[in-house]
């Protein structure tokens, strides 16, 4: 009986939860957000691939990661992941998990993105501080930054837990102005996700 009351009551939770994003326009705010970015990522994947099919960029970061001293492989990822954090942190992790110390330099990269990452919410600020933008973001998309103040730690911990740009996400988070200790707390999950991926890496290599 306790089992199934549990059940149902995490049932009614889900149903609240996408009550409550029904209601506040959620699903159609991101929605809306794909199709505007589309393009863009399309536009991005296809001259990704175009470089790829005539440069192999992983092997060249891979390559990158084995000429580089440590601190220069540390200081690169910290760049890459508080200026848009589009590469990826696997790499990182594998070249980890050659080292004498793993988990040590693991841990290392875990803050250097957790890091990054809160640097990049305050280039998200700072982007507001343009005139230009100012005014576009309080005329143009006025409701736009209403709903993303609301799932701004969705916004957050989608970033740092999936495979996407945490950079991105923070930017966001600063351009939002989305609370600061909030962006602390729900970006600490970039630690759980360099945990889970340094033991399935480690254990594959």
């Amino acid at each position: 009986m306790k089992q199934k009351s549990k059940q149902k009551t995490a049932k009614t939770r889900l149903q609240l939860l996408h009550q409550y994003y029904s209601y506040t326009g959620f699903y159609t705010f991101v929605w809306q957000a794909v199709k505007k970015a589309l393009p863009y990522i399309i536009g991005i994947i296809i001259a990704v691939y175009t470089v790829n099919h005539f440069f192999s960029i992983n092997e060249a970061l891979i390559r990158l990661t084995e000429i580089l001293p440590s601190y220069g492989v540390l200081s690169f990822f910290f760049v890459s992941e508080t200026l848009l954090g589009l590469v990826p942190p696997e790499i990182f992790i594998a070249w980890a998990g050659k080292m004498l110390s793993p988990w040590f330099y693991l841990g290392l990269l875990a803050v250097l993105s957790y890091g990054g990452g809160l640097l990049s919410y305050w280039m998200g600020r700072s982007i507001t501080k343009m005139p230009s933008v100012h005014n576009y973001l309080e005329t143009k998309m006025e409701k736009q930054l209403k709903n993303s103040k609301k799932w701004g730690g969705f916004l957050i911990m989608v970033g740092a837990v999936l495979p996407l740009p945490f950079s991105i996400a923070c930017i966001a988070a600063g351009i939002i102005e989305f609370p600061f200790k909030n962006v602390m707390l729900y970006g600490a999950l970039r630690f759980l996700r360099f945990a889970i991926y340094g033991l399935i890496i480690f254990n594959v290599l």
